[in-house]
């Protein structure tokens, strides 16, 4: 946990044996994490059955011809809210809603962001997602003295730049757990 208690901004690393099979495996990137929950976005997880282009059909935002992004991948944010819209990304770009998460990554949630994206007018990195990982006050807290969850530190080339199968592993890695070395089942101290 960090100073304050609360890992906003953090990595959750879901362990072996998660009960929650939608979390098997998951990486998170925790968006907000106070007394009253906590939310965050899975970031190693594909969206199925829908693609760029197909969303900014269904949201009536037009691309240009030819578009150089159309291959942008949708994440499977999580299990609330499927139907709507986050894109985590860097903070060089931000409108009065955006959520400023840290000096380097911010949260947006609005038809703005991915009308700039289209155009080529985006943050220079960006993560979209349908749907979010959500927790209600102490739920998170006690998933993690249950050991469901590992937390590490934010890394961007982890959550911009690695390939979605090599997420949860790289950042078991660099947090020094041997992957063959891990059991499912854990106990308490």
């Amino acid at each position: 946990m960090t100073k304050d208690g609360y890992l906003e901004g953090q990595l959750l690393l879901a362990m072996p044996g998660m009960a929650d099979p939608r979390f098997d495996r998951a990486l998170i990137y925790l968006c907000s994490h106070s007394e009253e929950g906590a939310m965050g976005l899975v970031i190693n997880q594909a969206a199925d059955n829908i693609n760029f282009e197909q969303l900014m059909e269904q949201l009536e935002i037009d691309l240009p011809h030819p578009h150089p992004t159309l291959d942008i991948p949708i994440h499977a944010g999580g299990p609330v809210e499927l139907g709507r819209g986050f894109v985590l990304h860097s903070a060089d770009w931000a409108q009065e809603s955006t959520l400023v998460i840290s000096e380097t990554l911010a949260l947006t949630a609005t038809i703005d962001i991915l009308k700039a994206i289209a155009r080529g007018a985006g943050p220079v990195n960006y993560l979209l997602a349908l749907g979010y990982a959500g927790w209600g006050a102490g739920q998170l807290e006690e998933e993690l003295q249950q050991n469901s969850w590992l937390n590490a530190e934010a890394d961007e080339e982890l959550i911009f730049r690695t390939e979605l199968d090599m997420k949860w592993p790289r950042a078991m890695t660099k947090l020094g757990i041997d992957l063959s070395m891990l059991s499912s089942l854990s106990g308490h101290a």
